[in-house]
């Protein structure tokens, strides 16, 4: 897994250049959030339960076809199967904020998920949106935790869903 820093050095050591104003305004920018990266990790992770079952809530609320006969989360062990992987979203991208990098998203949730998903006639349209679900409870988790600029929340959850959603070609 690769953070932010080790990404940056990694690309200005590949092309064998010391850091420009870009890199060291990256660089800037990852420190000058580093307190709030934490602050958001310990919120998430003191009440990550409760997170994943109110995000379950609401999509299960929103998409109640989902909990039917027939429906993907249907049966005791599909609704723990949809929570479980809700969890996993919920801790890799909390990885993601503390690294500030979303490589690890990529290595440990993405890679081979959709064929996976696809594979086992789980859809795509309801994991996405709880995946977004989800980035709203957290961002008014993080915000009642003190952090005043949260923006920063969005993107392990965006890149999530950015890489899960359908796209044309």
């Amino acid at each position: 897994m690769r953070d932010a820093i080790t990404s940056l050095i990694g690309t200005y050591d590949v092309a064998g250049r010391y850091f420009d104003r870009n890199a060291i305004d990256s660089l800037k920018t990852y420190f000058e959030t580093g307190t709030s990266r934490i602050q958001a990790a310990a919120a998430i992770n003191t009440n990550a339960a409760a997170l994943v079952k109110r995000a379950g809530s609401k999509l299960f609320e929103d998409l109640p076809e989902l909990i039917r006969p027939g429906g993907n989360a249907y049966t005791t062990r599909r609704y723990a199967a949809c929570l479980r992987d809700m969890d996993y979203y919920l801790r890799y991208a909390t990885y993601a904020l503390v690294a500030g990098n979303m490589n690890v998203l990529d290595e440990r949730v993405l890679q081979g998920l959709r064929e996976t998903y696809n594979s086992l006639g789980v859809p795509i349209g309801p994991t996405v949106q709880g995946i977004q679900i989800m980035k709203d409870i957290v961002k008014a988790e993080v915000a009642a935790a003190g952090v005043a600029d949260t923006s920063f929340v969005d993107e392990p959850f965006d890149y999530m869903t950015r890489e899960l959603s359908e796209q044309d070609i």
